[in-house]
């Protein structure tokens, strides 16, 4: 295992827990931990810039087919820890006094071992200040930027054990004109590049500059649409919830359930995996299952599905390490043959979309999709921008958008690094192309 301080600890821990078991008693531990540094921008300015350090352990009490479970925060102090460990034991003990037993609890019970460490390159903070202050110069910029090392391990009392880190960082902007729209734009990276965010930062100018001219209003009505990945992202981002739940397909709540009958299907353009192993998730889930590579779609058919130990119990699958939503979190769509250079001109007339907002569904049914426009959305005449459009609402179906109506997906494909930071920075990803659609409706 890693020979870093958070390593060790997690490793002390383990070592201490398993002398403070009674007899036929077992126990899973989940840690999770960062090392992170956040910056605020406003107004192209640092307005607060500070550290977090936090741990975070979950430990299970299993005895028999009862457990519970309890996530506690941790110092780093050894003692501290142990002695706060050792309270939550008893308090586990005793709720296992009074619960039922769990008919679909299945136990990972191999001995394996897992380590791995994501490559990556956080810069130096001043370098980075400097250096999006520097582009920012003269922009009403907002923005927070997040970098440092996330940490994640596993261990049980049967032996299993696996180590993960991953260092990263993301910088997630806007830049504002004077009336108030925004053109968002996001960078993250395992290896960060000054020239990559110099180069985003020259697009958002450029998108900036089509915001000044007075904004078109477009009555409802289905429209020639590019979604930009930041866009599709919002679209799988909504699916992900629930779409490829194995739990969901067997009791009909998915929102791609017709898919799966075989009522429905997607483009044969659309590819879609749950690729962890290229991604920055660990290869090991919260209940020991090492996590695999599952081809969703291929082709515009349902291929996969996520299966935790739970539903493999209970529906009599075979379980692939999905975690307990059945959510994926390292998805890749594969590209397709259109050149990011010639979307304006394949788009001809119609909308440049750059990013999508508050989607929802109205009809889970048929994966009907609602949400805004927002953020740089263009209209497009004859491969130019004309102007950027009044905040519309769309109302589509999946299998609409990346079905019937689908053209082509670039042949380029960006990374959307999860930005949430709501409890503790995430490690989900999506690797996407742009999708240029014959039609997308738009309501208000």
């Amino acid at each position: 295992m890693s020979n870093c301080r958070f390593a060790s600890a997690f490793k002390t821990l383990e070592h201490w827990l398993k002398y403070q078991l009674h007899a036929q008693e077992h126990f899973t531990l989940w840690y999770a931990a960062e090392d992170s540094q956040f910056v605020r921008f406003n107004q192209g300015k640092v307005r607060q810039a500070y550290p977090v350090l936090q741990i975070e352990l979950t430990v299970r009490l299993i005895l028999g087919e009862r457990h519970a479970s309890a996530r506690i925060n941790l110092s780093g102090e050894f003692e501290q820890d142990t002695a706060q460990l050792g309270q939550t034991l008893t308090q586990l003990r005793g709720i296992l006094d009074v619960l039922p037993a769990d008919p679909y609890l299945l136990l990972n019970t191999e001995l394996w071992t897992s380590e791995r460490q994501v490559p990556g390159r956080v810069p130096e903070l001043q370098q980075v200040i400097d250096s999006i202050c520097g582009l920012s110069q003269g922009l009403d910029m907002v923005g927070i930027y997040a970098a440092g090392t996330l940490y994640r391990g596993f261990a049980n009392s049967w032996g299993a054990r696996g180590w993960h880190e991953c260092a990263n960082a993301l910088f997630d902007w806007s830049l504002f004109d004077a009336s108030g729209e925004a053109v968002k734009s996001t960078y993250g990276s395992a290896d960060w590049d000054a020239q990559v965010l110099s180069d985003l930062f020259e697009k958002a100018r450029e998108q900036l500059h089509h915001l000044s001219t007075p904004r078109i209003s477009l009555k409802p009505g289905q429209y020639r649409a590019y979604l930009a990945p930041a866009a599709l992202d919002e679209v799988l981002s909504m699916l992900s919830y629930d779409a490829f739940s194995a739990k969901a397909f067997a009791n009909r709540q998915s929102a791609l359930q017709q898919l799966h009958l075989g009522q429905q299907q997607l483009s044969p353009l659309v590819n879609l995996r749950e690729q962890p192993s290229s991604g920055f998730e660990p290869g090991f889930g919260h209940d020991g299952a090492p996590r695999q590579d599952v081809d969703l779609i291929r082709a515009g058919q349902l291929v996969g599905q996520l299966v935790n130990s739970r539903s493999q119990a209970e529906y009599s699958l075979q379980a692939n390490g999905a975690d307990q939503q059945e959510m994926p979190h390292t998805l890749v769509m594969a590209p397709g043959e259109l050149a990011t250079a010639d979307v304006l001109r394949e788009l001809g007339t119609g909308l440049y979309i750059s990013n999508l907002w508050y989607l929802n569904y109205s009809d889970v049914g048929s994966a009907r999709l609602t949400g805004m426009t927002r953020f740089a959305t263009f209209w497009v005449e004859n491969g130019q921008i004309i102007a950027p459009i009044e905040t519309m609402r769309f109302d589509d179906s999946v299998y609409d958008m990346l079905g019937t109506h689908l053209l082509a997906l670039t042949r380029e494909q960006a990374l959307c690094i999860d930005s949430g930071t709501y409890e503790r920075r995430g490690l989900d990803s999506h690797v996407l192309p742009g999708a240029l659609l014959e039609h997308l409706t738009l309501t208000l």
